[in-house]
């Protein structure tokens, strides 16, 4: 209970430092582009339109407002993508930093989940702009966006520590993830319906917590629907086991990063 509580504290006693570190993230990201920020809005769109083109047209997936579909899909994938691929490398990227000083090396992974969060925040202007031009009904259901996106960020926490706490050992794991993200982002359906995929498949398909956090979404924002409880315990606990890992590894871990990095 104390080691708990200390930690919380430790979260909260370097909450500055977090601050700055999302925001040199966000000034990183963006340097010498043109458009800035404006690319967090512009480039989930451009994606939109292309695979719009390609799947509604070539694969011909009969989905009512494929747009909109695709979009809160594929704002969600981007998010766990982006988030923890950058948590991966955080350890490592600021080795130089922990030699010098001390700060608990959990800052770093959380601080670039936070800053992964807050471009996916500006992407979601893009959804709102789909809703829009495709004139989606705005469902009362709407407002629980948050709800999804908050368990999806203790997904990605989780998920983001172990992935930068195991890297800093083996090196490999970074080379390895971005072909584990190809396969996972193909078994999580962001542009086709689970309805097309082979029954056999399907229950890999529904253990994929990604499925779950992304149908959510789409249940509150495109069908005005609120998902059933089972699909809110899910998430929940996929969140909160992911953490809690993350977590336990990373503690774990990281007494001998500095012999490492």
């Amino acid at each position: 209970m104390l080691e708990r509580r200390s930690s919380f504290s430790g979260l909260k006693k370097y909450k500055p430092l977090i601050n700055e570190l999302i925001i040199r993230d966000l000034k990183v990201k963006y340097r010498r582009s043109i458009l800035g920020y404006v690319w967090s809005l512009l480039n989930p769109l451009l994606m939109m339109a292309v695979m719009t083109i390609v799947f509604s047209y070539m694969f011909r997936f009969d989905i009512p407002n494929y747009p909109l579909y695709l979009i809160c899909g594929q704002t969600l994938w981007g998010f766990f993508n982006e988030s923890t691929n950058m948590a991966m490398y955080s350890v490592l990227q600021n080795g130089a930093l922990i030699k010098k000083v001390y700060i608990p090396k959990y800052i770093f992974p959380i601080s670039r989940v936070l800053s992964s969060f807050v471009t996916m925040s500006f992407s979601l202007v893009a959804i709102v702009i789909v809703m829009l031009v495709t004139k989606a009904p705005f469902h009362w259901t709407i407002v629980l966006f948050p709800i999804p996106l908050f368990f999806l960020l203790l997904f990605c926490t989780g998920v983001g520590t172990i992935l930068s706490s195991l890297s800093v050992y083996f090196r490999d794991i970074t080379h390895l993830y971005g072909v584990v993200t190809t396969a996972w982002m193909y078994l999580t359906p962001i542009f086709y319906p689970i309805e097309s995929i082979p029954e056999n498949i399907v229950p890999i398909i529904k253990a994929n917590p990604m499925y779950y956090y992304i149908s959510f979404f789409r249940e509150i924002v495109l069908y005005g629907t609120v998902p059933e409880i089972s699909t809110w315990i899910t998430c929940f606990a996929s969140g909160i086991v992911a953490l809690i890992i993350g977590i336990i590894i990373f503690r774990k871990l990281q007494r001998n990063f500095i012999l490492y990095i």
